[in-house]
């Protein structure tokens, strides 16, 4: 099976060693993503929505960089440091997914790197891409 790391300007760059992505095959594994604007590797302003909206982005861009788009997410974790958040990343995730959506699971955590809301990690199959 073909192996290749996975890369793109339009996300935010590593913050330690580790790849943005990795393709294996139709399957790709993509990092942990946090708010962070890929230009200033620094946090968005504006609160969790936006904070979410971020990573969204973030997440999209790694997905097109790889061949595929956000729709071939066929798994997503969501990591919260306040589960109140739940019901926003509900409403989010109608609006960037259509159905049949991903399967999930959302996790409250104690905290994220960089005082991060919320961190997103992904795999995407491109087998039907």
């Amino acid at each position: 099976m073909s192996r290749s790391i996975v890369h793109t300007e339009a996300a935010p760059a590593a913050i330690g060693p580790y790849s943005q992505a990795v393709r294996c095959g139709e399957t790709v594994y993509i990092s942990g993503q946090i708010p962070l604007d890929p230009e200033s590797m620094s946090l968005v302003a504006g609160g969790f929505e936006a904070e979410a909206r971020r990573v969204f982005k973030n997440l999209g861009a790694i997905c097109e960089a790889a061949g595929g788009g956000l729709a071939d997410i066929a798994k997503l974790n969501i990591y919260l440091t306040d589960l109140s958040y739940f019901g926003t990343v509900n409403e989010l995730m109608e609006e960037v997914f259509g159905e049949p959506y991903p399967a999930r699971a959302a996790l409250g955590v104690a905290a994220l790197p960089k005082g991060a809301a919320v961190e997103m990690d992904a795999i995407m199959d491109l087998s039907r891409a």
